[in-house]
């Protein structure tokens, strides 16, 4: 596919790799959200509630707009894994909760998606560390539009956590 023919061929084969990895994953998500019987959207969200979290940072956190929030949380509710809560500090403002149910839903997903990584069963330790850094380095591009120096070893990448780190999360 020559969607750029006076570009650069590696460029190219990366972009294609890289849309049939995400069309694989999301195909993946879609699954999991059918088995598990919530929209795919209420994986993201659920994976993404750990406490009791306000409205507004729950779409800040799955980079969404506020007014989809509230059909998360709508949904979520419905399916009786959250419920909202008034915030201790400002009763104006909601915070997301899941109860138990969604506790336990969140386990068995979270164990669900990590048992079928593609990364555990194509790579082994040193390339997983590999990916994980220039996943990281490609991510504080787009975060911030700044150009790291391409061509480092992936071990000079730098530690600094992203938005997309699971520990940011």
């Amino acid at each position: 596919m020559a969607w750029c023919p006076i570009g650069n061929e590696l460029d190219q084969d990366i972009f294609d790799a890289l849309s049939e990895f995400f069309a694989h994953l999301v195909q993946r998500g879609e699954a999991l959200a059918d088995e598990f019987g919530v929209p795919p959207f209420c994986i993201k969200a659920i994976h993404r509630l750990d406490t009791s979290v306000t409205m507004k940072e729950l779409g800040r956190r799955m980079h969404c707009d506020p007014s989809f929030v509230t059909l998360i949380a709508d949904t979520l509710e419905k399916h009786g894994l959250a419920r909202r809560e008034p915030n201790a500090a400002d009763r104006r403002i909601k915070n997301l909760v899941l109860t138990p149910a969604g506790v336990e839903l969140k386990t068995r997903l979270e164990q669900a998606m990590l048992s079928q990584t593609p990364w555990s069963r194509a790579l082994d330790a040193s390339e997983q560390a590999s990916l994980l850094s220039m996943t990281r380095k490609m991510n504080v591009v787009l975060a911030e539009g700044s150009t790291p120096q391409a061509g480092g070893a992936a071990g000079e990448v730098s530690d600094r956590q992203t938005a997309a780190s699971p520990e940011a999360a």
